[in-house]
């Protein structure tokens, strides 16, 4: 099969719908926007999976959007799709001068680092800047820690992290005793934020742990709401005991 024209084809789909079909006429960066962030999630579930045909499908639909408000852009007179290529690449050759100019680089660390200090030669007020509001705050955490490494702003080791975990859980039992909902709430998001830091340390994603466990959770529960209904019982029926001891047993089938 020829491809070498399959973005051009998509393009003129894409004209083709814009002036014909009355919901795809219809659509505004607006109302594109929660699409676009729902196929972003499907995207990270077809990568978390390994799903090579999903994966492959899920960028489609990316590109797909890409080219959409490219096209709102163009009818907005705000901005072309070739304006969104040309601007990446000249992203892309700015900020890897290690590639396309004569400075020189040992690691990725360094890269990283000349990648911010670009960002700051380019207008950028704080080197948080471009981490967006909306992020989801697990993941968000994550990345204003990897962005202040850059400038320094960092644990020497992994037994400094650890000891501040300790200190904001102590803090957070503190205020739990004490009974001030603000307080606690403060408390709860510190720790969290600690035991991000840490997972960075020890080289583990935070959000895929967390995901992993949360679809290991669902797992075992729905194995024990199936083997209450082999029982004739519902779990409203059925006493925390009783489902405790289910779901001991759905984790030792499990190690088996």
């Amino acid at each position: 099969m020829e491809y070498s024209k399959s973005i051009e084809r998509l393009r003129s789909i894409m004209d083709e719908l814009r002036e014909e079909c009355p919901w795809d006429k219809k659509q505004t960066i607006h109302t594109l926007r929660p699409q676009t962030i729902e196929e972003v999630y499907e995207l990270t579930d077809a990568i978390t999976n390994e799903d090579w045909k999903g994966i492959k499908e899920e960028l489609g639909d990316l590109l797909l959007h890409i080219i959409f408000y490219s096209k709102i852009g163009s009818e907005q007179k705000q901005f072309t799709f070739d304006d969104v290529i040309e601007g990446v690449c000249n992203k892309l050759v700015n900020r890897h001068p290690h590639i396309y100019s004569n400075v020189k680089v040992e690691n990725d660390t360094d890269v990283k680092q000349n990648w911010e200090k670009i960002k700051q030669q380019e207008g950028k007020k704080s080197i948080l800047s471009g981490i967006p509001n909306t992020m989801p705050a697990l993941i968000k955490a994550l990345r204003l820690q990897e962005k202040t490494k850059q400038v320094g702003f960092e644990w020497e080791n992994t037994a400094q992290v650890r000891g501040k975990v300790e200190e904001e859980l102590n803090e957070l039992y503190e205020a739990v005793e004490q009974g001030d909902e603000q307080h606690i709430e403060e408390e709860m998001g510190d720790v969290f934020f600690a035991l991000v830091n840490y997972a960075r340390f020890i080289k583990t994603d935070p959000e895929k742990a967390l995901e992993q466990t949360n679809r290991k959770f669902i797992r075992r529960f729905q194995q024990v709401e199936e083997m209450a209904v082999a029982q004739g019982k519902t779990l409203h029926d059925m006493t925390l005991g009783e489902m405790d001891a289910l779901w001991n047993k759905v984790k030792e089938l499990e190690r088996k």
